[in-house]
């Protein structure tokens, strides 16, 4: 199992994501759904209450991938930072991108697609701001949910960038970043040259 780098509550969250993972359904996106509310719960990552879907979503989520699951497990995250409204067009956006590209081997491609999206509109890398614990995590996952879409990368361009990217070539934009790029304390690794 993975820890969290750098996180003083490691054990808080690899306990939850035990406890979750003790109830899991089998679905393919259990474990980083799970690694994403351990996280939360342990005060990581930077999605809003609920993973930022809604309460009625978030509990057919866990219903799907972790039936039976005590409670109190939940009550860690149902507060959070709000989500910007002025974004919500812009999170629609990209979740209509990334359903437009599902696998359609899972109900929870939907909520992985919103909660993805929602985790774009924070200021860190996406697999950080998700609260998953490697990079590696988010590409599979993407891989698992979204095949066309991560097949498209194929310069291994850093996930919050190549999502903003796809957005823009859409509307026929071909120089694009994300809005919260130029913030972030890697800027010139993202923006530089391609591999």
């Amino acid at each position: 199992m993975a820890t969290l780098a750098c996180d003083l509550r490691t054990r808080d969250a690899d306990r939850v994501f035990a406890r979750l993972m003790m109830r899991a359904a089998g679905d393919a996106n259990d474990s980083v759904f799970a690694c994403m509310i351990a996280t939360r719960a342990a005060g990581g990552g930077a999605l809003p209450a609920w993973l930022g879907l809604e309460v009625g979503e978030f509990r057919a989520l866990m219903a799907h991938h972790f039936p039976a699951v005590s409670p109190d497990v939940l009550s860690a995250i149902d507060a959070g930072p709000p989500l910007v409204r002025a974004r919500l067009d812009e999170r629609d956006e990209l979740v209509q991108l990334m359903l437009s590209h599902r696998a359609d081997r899972s109900p929870s491609e939907s909520w992985m697609a919103r909660v993805v999206a929602t985790a774009c509109m924070a200021n860190d890398h996406l697999w950080q701001d998700l609260g998953l614990w490697s990079r590696g995590e988010l590409t599979e996952l993407m891989r698992r949910n979204f095949p066309a879409l991560a097949f498209r990368n194929t310069k291994d361009m850093k996930w919050k960038r190549f999502l903003y990217k796809q957005l823009c070539e859409t509307e026929g934009i071909y120089v694009c970043r994300a809005p919260s790029c130029e913030i972030c304390a890697d800027y010139h690794a993202c923006f530089g040259p391609e591999l």
